[in-house]
């Protein structure tokens, strides 16, 4: 039985979605995943990232490197989990970009059946965690993918906010985590292992 190969998308301001995504790595490695972590590419201005000390910071000594996503990376996945922040309630134009960049590779029908899950963070409670993640979605049912959310199947969910769709974290002001920094972590590595073993499922079924 080959190894799933999984593809852990972030794009991530200030590391908050990196976390998250570091997370997914381990468990998706601990369920026997071949994993990588990729960004998308920054669109902001840098006067927009030099004005906020905390983007500045992690543009210049985490971001720099993560390796840039490569439609490569999408044929090479079996699977595919998304980390992004939510802006307004909807997948940060970075994250928007690279996808707009798919067709070709939907068009050959190289992304169908592709398992796929998502994860955000938001400043608050109710600042759109949910709809940001069904805007990810919204993409993978038209590239005929297989959405993989973790619903309720393990109760560690509850302790990091109990979203159902995908983890998603309350960031506050300081940069940290409200949600159980444990719980959280948890969560997503729940979820990462969750998507692997559908992965499996779906890649053992079409040799």
């Amino acid at each position: 039985m080959s190894k799933v190969n999984l593809a852990i998308i972030c794009y991530s301001s200030t590391g908050t979605n990196y976390q998250l995504s570091q997370w997914a790595l381990e468990g998706a490695k601990e369920a026997g995943a071949e994993v990588k972590i990729l960004k998308v590419e920054e669109l902001a201005p840098q006067s927009v990232i030099d004005s906020n000390p905390a983007w500045k910071q992690f543009s210049e000594e985490v971001a720099v490197c993560i390796p840039t996503v490569d439609l490569k990376d999408l044929d090479w996945a079996d699977a595919i989990i998304f980390s992004v922040p939510t802006r307004f309630g909807n997948m940060p134009s970075q994250m928007k970009q690279f996808l707009d960049t798919t067709g070709g590779l939907w068009f050959n029908g190289k992304l169908v059946n592709k398992v796929v899950s998502a994860m955000t963070s938001a400043q608050n409670p109710h600042g759109g965690q949910e709809a940001t993640i069904l805007s990810l979605y919204t993409t993978m049912h038209h590239w005929g993918a297989i959405v993989v959310t973790p619903g309720y199947t393990d109760p560690v969910i509850f302790g990091a906010g109990g979203n159902p769709y995908g983890t998603s974290v309350t960031v506050d002001q300081n940069g940290k985590m409200v949600e159980d920094f444990y719980a959280v972590q948890a969560t997503v590595k729940h979820q990462a292992k969750r998507t692997v073993t559908v992965a499996e499922w779906v890649k053992n079924a079409n040799r």
